[in-house]
C-alpha cells in the first residue's frame, strides 16, 4: 500500500440474531428484574417480582401462587401465617351420604306341640305363614317383640296366642337367632329367643293382618315345611328334647335361662292390628292337615 492510499476502515462482523453471547448473564439486567414492577406474563396473567427472587403469579381465581425455588408452585392457601404455622387447609364441605341408623331389636316365640307325651307320629306343631311379596308362602314359627315389662318367655306365650290362637306353656329353651335386615332407612339387628312349649289349649285362629295362615303340621314334616334354615335347625333340637322328655321326664330337660323383664319399651314395637270389620272374637281357623275342632 502507498503512502497515498487511505486504509479503509475494518468492518466488524456482528453476531447472529437468536444466538446468546458466552460469558456471565447481565447483573444490570437482573437487577431491573428483581424491582417490584409488575410484568405480564406468555398466558395473560400479571408477575409480580418479588423482593426475594421469587415471582407471584396472580391466578383468574383470585388466589397467589407463588414459584418456590424447587419448581413447585405454592398457593397463597398453603402459605405460612405471620406467626410460622402453617395455615389449616379448609375441609370439603360436601358431606357423604347419610349413613343408616343402627337399632337392636328382641323378639321371642315358640315352637308348640300338641301330643308331645305321646308318639312322634302324631305330634304336629303349629306354625304361621306369611306370604312374600313373590306371592309364596312362607313357614315360620310364631314369635314377636318383647313389650315394655315381659320377659323372653311371657312374650313367647303371648304371640302364640296373639298369631295362632292357642295356648301353651314354655318347657325349656330352644336357642336364639340374629340377623340383620334394612327396612324405612334402618339398619335393624334382630335377636330372636325361641322355646319349645307344650299345647294346653284353644283353637287355631288369626286375628293378625301380618299372618296369611296357621296350620298344624306334622313334627316329622318341620324340616321340609320351615322355609329358614335357622328354624328348621331348631326343629331339630326340639326333636332332641322332646326324646329326653320321653325317656328321662321333665327333669331331663335343661333350666331355663335367666330372662329379666324388659325395661324399656322398644321404639319399632307395633300395637297388633286386627282385619277391617273385625270386631268380635276371632273366629277359629283349621288349616292345613293337623288337629282341628
Amino acid at each position: 500500500m502507498s503512502d497515498g492510499e487511505q486504509a479503509k476502515p475494518r468492518r466488524r462482523r456482528g453476531r447472529r440474531r437468536g444466538r446468546r453471547a458466552a460469558g456471565p448473564p447481565d447483573t444490570a439486567k437482573g437487577q431491573r428484574n428483581n424491582n417490584s414492577t409488575p410484568g405480564k406474563n406468555t398466558d395473560g396473567r400479571a408477575v409480580d417480582s418479588r423482593t426475594d427472587g421469587r415471582a407471584v403469579d396472580s391466578r383468574t381465581d383470585g388466589r397467589a401462587v407463588e414459584s418456590r425455588g424447587d419448581g413447585r408452585a405454592v398457593s397463597s392457601t398453603d402459605a405460612p401465617i405471620p406467626d410460622g404455622r402453617p395455615k389449616p387447609h379448609k375441609r370439603n364441605s360436601r358431606r357423604g351420604p347419610d349413613r343408616l341408623r343402627t337399632v337392636h331389636e328382641t323378639s321371642a316365640g315358640g315352637l308348640v306341640i300338641d301330643g308331645i307325651d305321646g308318639p312322634k307320629d302324631g305330634q304336629v306343631a303349629a306354625l304361621i305363614g306369611r306370604v312374600d311379596r313373590r306371592g309364596r308362602m312362607l313357614w315360620s314359627l310364631p314369635k314377636g317383640h318383647i313389650e315394655l315389662g315381659e320377659t323372653a318367655e311371657q312374650t313367647a306365650i303371648r304371640e302364640v296366642a296373639e298369631e295362632t290362637g292357642i295356648q301353651g306353656s314354655v318347657l325349656a329353651a330352644l336357642g336364639s337367632i340374629d340377623y340383620w335386615f334394612v327396612t324405612e332407612g334402618r339398619r335393624v339387628h334382630k335377636t330372636v329367643h325361641h322355646y319349645l312349649m307344650r299345647f294346653l289349649g284353644g283353637e287355631l285362629s288369626d286375628e293378625d293382618v301380618e299372618v296369611s295362615e296357621v296350620a298344624w303340621v306334622p313334627l316329622t314334616e318341620l324340616p321340609s315345611r320351615l322355609a329358614y334354615a335357622d328354624e328348621r335347625k331348631l326343629a331339630e333340637v326340639a326333636d332332641e328334647l322332646i326324646d329326653k322328655l320321653h325317656h328321662d321326664g321333665p327333669s331331663a330337660l335343661p333350666p331355663l335361662p335367666h330372662s329379666s323383664p324388659r325395661r324399656r319399651a322398644q321404639t319399632h314395637s307395633h300395637t297388633r292390628a286386627r282385619r277391617n270389620g273385625d270386631t268380635g272374637p276371632p273366629k277359629p281357623r283349621t288349616n292345613g292337615c293337623g288337629q282341628g275342632p
